[in-house]
């Protein structure tokens, strides 16, 4: 019915009820066999072929017990065949009604039919491993995609967050660094506000050590301001 090529395993059991009968008809267990291959057989496919291939396949629409990870939105969009409405019980159980009257005649007994195993022929196997690969790739490519997604977020929350506490520490380090100017000052200002000529004496000493050493050459005139200090130093001091 779904016009795909499977290949069917089933196996019977049977009893000889009337060895008369049976010895006048099939005579040995080996041309039983052969009688019962012809008879089984085609009842098998005939019932195979009048349904669905998943009403062979399972029993009735009992949640499976396996958790399919990324199917959820192939299993919303499964098409309405996926709903058991017979079940391989009930196609057995055709199978069994339809071959046991046939058998009869033969002094035989058919007393169960059951399928051991379905499979798809190669060609249509190929074809079926090729979509589930399909399938497989589709949705790891969706975890992908999701998991750069998110990995793009976090990086964009961390570089966020980056850039707020290093503003916020430079903020805080620019606020400290300020007090402490305005601290220096303070102290500077209460301890050379009493005499100004002598802060200046000490801020050029300062300079005159940060700038004067053996491998400096400098070339100022006589009367250069920078050097007023060193022109004094010699000269008796003024008397009032």
């Amino acid at each position: 019915m779904d016009k795909t090529f499977i290949w069917v395993d089933a196996f019977a059991r049977w009893k000889i009820v009337d060895p008369v009968k049976f010895f006048q008809t099939v005579n040995n267990t080996v041309s039983a066999l052969a009688r019962l291959d012809d008879i089984i057989d085609p009842a098998i496919r005939n019932f195979i072929t009048s349904y669905r291939l998943i009403e062979t396949v399972r029993l009735s629409n009992r949640e499976l017990d396996t958790l399919e990870i990324g199917f959820e939105d192939l299993k919303k969009q499964a098409p309405y065949g996926s709903k058991v409405l017979t079940g391989r019980a009930a196609i057995t159980k055709g199978i069994l009604e339809q071959a046991k009257p046939k058998l009869a005649p033969f002094g035989i007994e058919l007393v169960d039919v059951k399928i051991k195993r379905l499979n798809y022929v190669e060609e249509v196997r190929k074809s079926v491993y090729n979509r589930m690969i399909a399938e497989r790739k589709q949705i790891a490519e969706k975890f992908r995609s999701e998991g750069s997604g998110e990995a793009r977020k976090i990086l964009g929350e961390k570089e966020r967050d980056l850039k707020l506490i290093t503003s916020e520490a430079y903020r805080q380090a620019q606020e400290v660094m300020g007090k402490a100017d305005a601290e220096v000052t303070k102290i500077y200002a209460t301890a050379y506000g009493p005499d100004p000529e002598f802060y200046s004496f000490v801020k050029t000493l300062e300079i005159y050590n940060k700038s004067l050493d053996k491998e400096s050459t400098v070339i100022l005139s006589t009367d250069s301001e920078f050097l007023k200090y060193l022109k004094g130093y010699n000269e008796p001091a003024k008397r009032n």
